[in-house]
C-alpha cells in the first residue's frame, strides 16, 4: 500500500511539472513604411519605442527597412527595454539588382536572445523581393536533446491591385512554395510579411494554403474570406492608419487586410511549439466598427484595448498596424530574471521636481550599476547602488519621461517623470 502511494505520488509530481512547464512567446510582425528614410513625421523612433515597450515581442519581424542605420536603431531602442534583445545580421534585397533598384526595402529579424538562439539565415530570391528565412532553435532547458527549430520567414509581396501585380504576388509564393518543398512536413514554420493580397481567393494565397505543397499555411485567426473594403473584416484590417496626407504612406483609411502571421499545419496542435487559439490580433485595432475608413487615432476608432496615446504612436509611426500572435512551448526556457518589485524599485511619486527615492534588495548593494535614460534612449546618468535607500538628485534634468533600468540584472525599467 505505501509503494502504491509513493508511485502515485511520484505520478502527481511528474504531471504537475507537465502541466506546469509551459512558456508563452510573444511574436510582431510590422510594415515600418520605409524607415528611416520617410521623414514627414519627425522623431519617429520615439512613437516605435512606445510601441514595443508596451507589447515586448519575443520576436520582432519587419519590412519596409531601408538600410542597415535603421536597423541598428530600432536594436538599440529594443535593448534599452532588455538587454537580451538581438538581431540577424542586415541584408540588402538581392531580388531585383539586375532592375536597377536602390534596394532600400529590407526584411529583419529582431528576437530575444534569452528566449531564442539564432542557427541561421538564408534568402530565397525571387523577381521582385527577397524572402528572408531564419532559422532558431529554442533556448530551452533540454536543448541539447530535445532541440524544437522555429523556421521564421519574413516577406513583402509584390504591392497594387491589378492581374499583372497578382500574378507577381503568385510567382514569388511559387518561389517560396519550391523552397520548402524540402522542409520535413511536421516543420515549425513562421511566415510573416505584408501579403498585399485583397481577398483569400488571390491565387497567391491559395498557393499558401495549398494542402499539395509539403508545407501548408494556416491562418491563426481563421479569417479566410474578401476582405478589401468589408467592413465584416474591419478585425483584421491593418491598413490603413491614416486619412490625411502629410505623413507619408497611403491615405485611405481603414478598410484592408494586408499584413499576416501565419503558421505551419504542425503547429496547430504540436505540444512543443503552437500557436495559441485567439491569441492572432492586430496591435492597435479595437474592433470597433466605427472605425471603417477612418484614422486610427480618431474617436471612431476608440476602444478599451488600446489607448489612444497608443493609437496616435501607430498612426504616426506607419500607414500599416502591426499583427500579433502568441505561441507556446511545454518546453522549460533557461531564463534567469530578477522580479522588479522584489529587487529595484521606486518610492514615493514618480514625478519629481528635484528628489526620486530608489529602493534596492540590500544583497544588490556593491553589486549593481542603474542606468538612467531619456525617453529617446540617451544615457543621462550612470548609479552605482551603494546603499539600498538611493536618493537620486533629478533637479539638473529637462522636463519629460525617464527610465531606471540595469545591463546586467533583467527587469522591466522603472519610469518616473520631471517635472520643474
Amino acid at each position: 500500500m505505501i509503494k502504491k502511494l509513493t508511485l502515485t505520488a511520484f505520478a502527481c509530481v511528474f504531471m504537475f511539472q507537465s502541466l506546469t512547464a509551459q512558456e508563452n512567446l510573444k511574436l510582431m510582425f510590422y510594415n515600418l513604411l520605409n524607415f528611416p528614410l520617410e521623414n514627414a513625421v519627425p522623431n519617429r523612433l520615439e512613437k516605435l519605442q512606445l510601441v514595443l515597450d508596451d507589447y515586448r515581442p519575443d520576436l520582432f519581424m519587419v519590412c519596409e527597412l531601408n538600410n542597415e542605420n535603421g536597423a541598428n536603431s530600432i536594436l538599440s531602442v529594443l535593448q534599452f527595454l532588455n538587454s537580451d534583445y538581438q538581431s540577424a545580421a542586415f541584408q540588402l534585397n538581392t531580388s531585383d539588382d539586375t532592375a536597377g533598384n536602390q534596394n532600400d526595402l529590407q526584411q529583419l529579424l529582431f528576437y530575444d536572445s534569452s528566449k531564442f538562439i539564432l542557427e541561421s539565415q538564408a534568402i530565397v530570391t525571387t523577381i521582385f523581393r527577397d524572402f528572408n528565412h531564419y532559422t532558431l532553435k529554442l533556448n530551452a532547458v533540454n536543448q541539447e536533446t530535445n532541440p524544437v527549430i522555429l523556421d521564421v520567414i519574413v516577406c513583402h509581396l509584390k504591392a497594387s491591385q491589378g492581374e499583372d501585380n497578382q500574378a507577381f504576388r503568385l510567382e514569388m509564393v511559387e518561389d517560396l512554395t519550391s523552397y520548402l518543398n524540402t522542409f520535413d512536413v511536421d516543420s515549425n514554420i513562421i511566415l510573416a510579411g505584408d501579403f498585399n493580397v485583397y481577398t483569400s481567393n488571390e491565387p497567391a494565397f491559395q498557393k499558401l494554403i495549398d494542402t499539395e505543397n509539403v508545407i501548408k499555411f494556416e491562418d491563426p485567426a481563421n479569417r479566410i474570406g474578401s476582405w478589401h473594403t468589408n467592413p465584416d473584416y474591419i478585425d483584421v484590417f491593418t491598413q490603413s492608419t491614416r486619412t490625411a496626407s502629410g505623413f507619408g504612406g497611403s491615405t485611405g483609411g481603414f478598410d484592408d487586410r494586408f499584413d499576416f502571421i501565419m503558421t505551419s499545419t504542425h503547429m496547430i496542435d504540436n505540444p512543443e511549439l503552437f500557436f495559441i487559439p485567439d491569441s492572432y490580433k492586430v496591435y492597435g485595432n479595437n474592433l470597433n466598427s466605427n472605425c471603417f475608413n477612418n484614422a486610427i487615432n480618431s474617436n471612431n476608432c476608440a476602444g478599451t484595448d488600446y489607448t489612444f496615446e497608443i493609437r496616435d504612436a501607430l498612426h504616426d509611426f506607419s500607414d500599416h498596424l502591426p499583427v500579433i500572435l502568441e505561441l507556446q512551448t511545454n518546453q522549460s526556457l533557461s531564463i534567469t530574471e530578477i522580479n522588479n518589485e522584489q529587487s529595484v524599485a521606486i518610492l514615493g511619486p514618480t514625478i519629481v521636481n528635484d528628489q526620486l527615492q530608489i529602493q534596492t534588495k540590500a544583497n544588490l548593494i556593491n553589486n549593481l550599476t542603474l542606468h538612467i535614460f531619456n525617453n529617446i534612449g540617451q544615457l543621462v546618468k550612470t548609479v552605482d547602488v551603494n546603499n539600498s535607500l538611493i536618493s537620486l538628485d533629478a533637479s539638473q534634468f529637462a522636463n519629460g519621461i525617464y527610465y531606471i533600468t540595469s545591463s546586467k540584472f533583467q527587469f522591466k525599467p522603472l519610469k518616473f517623470i520631471v517635472a520643474h
